[in-house]
């Protein structure tokens, strides 16, 4: 076997971009329902409040899960502001 097919055949990193998108796609809508379905809830109890609060961290909650690089930068931000 020639040296060419035998390093052709194993990659030589692995990548996990393949498996972000995959967990996005699949935990995305489950999400959104779950979201929707609790929201209703609070609405039709009129717990204005709590569903305010609800909507504040879902809303938190879902960008951290698809921006994950928003968390480095603001880190980042925080650490300069604090002179690091």
């Amino acid at each position: 076997m020639s040296p060419q097919i035998i390093a052709a055949a194993f990659p030589l990193a692995l990548s996990s971009s393949g498996l972000v998108t995959y967990l996005q796609d699949l935990f995305g809508p489950l999400f959104l329902g779950i979201v929707g379905i609790v929201a209703i809830f609070f609405l039709f109890t009129r717990e204005i409040i709590r569903f305010v609060q609800f909507f504040v961290l879902a809303v938190a909650i879902a960008v951290i899960f698809y921006e994950p690089t928003i968390v480095r930068s603001l880190a980042v931000g925080i650490a300069h502001a604090l002179g690091v």
